[in-house]
């Protein structure tokens, strides 16, 4: 018998702006998603996957090798298959029906990163729907990596937050955090060093804004390690937060407990 649902909030983007006026391509990573997402299977959890068109998230090349399983070729191939095999990953939802459908049915969220939440999830209204439904029931929200940057989406005009850091205007961006229901909360999330890795190698192109800079100017109290891709998982409350890839199993850990005492209590 499940122990309840998880919702677990994908990305539909594959590209990315940068500066320049280009784009570069981008996905949601693969480990980020199914290390999380078997461990709630295995912890007992349903798994429901959701995206704002419907569609399964692509998964960034960047992200689709052993590199980010340890090397462990055996876990790689298990995550491989998981995610192309797995019910869970095979039936998703639009994130409009899974509101629609009842939101109490749901005893947690989680969003995985890559830098395509960067694009969809933190402007999106339906995101920002389904996260003050978690907010306001105290109900476990986990992000992971890129992930926290959806939290802006909570906002009353995400939309116009996100073109404001765009624009290097942090003024108004913070005006427009004024309604953002997580000013005040610890968090962390893909540190700035960290970004450059990203942008030499991957993107060969800077971003427009970096990921605690965002957070910070929304309000968010944001912690990141003194070094780059040293596993980070910071928790406020029902919030949940995860900064890199390498944080894919203590992020998962900390939820499974986060659930399980919602539960129990």
């Amino acid at each position: 018998m499940s122990k309840g649902k998880v919702l677990l909030i994908g990305s539909n983007a594959t590209r990315i702006e940068v500066q320049g006026n280009k784009w570069g391509a981008t996905g949601q990573y693969l480990n980020e998603t199914v290390v999380p997402a078997m461990a709630l299977e295995a912890a007992g959890y349903e798994v429901v996957l959701a995206t704002p068109n419907g569609s399964k998230p692509v998964i960034d090349a960047a992200s689709d090798a052993p590199a980010h399983f340890e090397n462990d070729e055996a876990a790689y191939r298990a995550a491989r298959d998981y995610y192309d095999n797995s019910p869970a990953m095979n039936a998703p939802r639009t994130l409009r029906s899974v509101i629609d459908g009842g939101l109490d049915q749901y005893a947690g969220v989680f969003f995985p990163g890559g830098q395509a939440p960067v694009v969809d999830l933190m402007q999106d209204p339906d995101v920002g729907e389904i996260l003050r439904h978690f907010h306001e029931a105290a109900k476990p929200t986990a992000l992971l990596c890129h992930g926290p940057i959806a939290l802006t989406a909570a906002m009353d005009d995400p939309r116009a937050f996100r073109a404001a850091l765009i624009a290097g205007a942090d003024d108004k961006a913070r005006e427009w955090a004024k309604s953002w229901p997580y000013a005040g909360y610890r968090m962390t999330i893909f540190s700035a060093t960290e970004e450059k890795v990203v942008e030499g190698y991957i993107l060969h192109a800077k971003m427009y804004f970096d990921m605690p800079h965002a957070l910070s100017a929304a309000g968010g109290k944001v912690e990141t390690t003194s070094v780059d891709f040293e596993p980070n998982v910071v928790v406020d409350r029902e919030l949940i937060t995860g900064q890199n890839p390498r944080s894919d199993h203590p992020i998962a850990k900390a939820l499974i407990e986060a659930l399980d005492a919602r539960r129990a209590a």
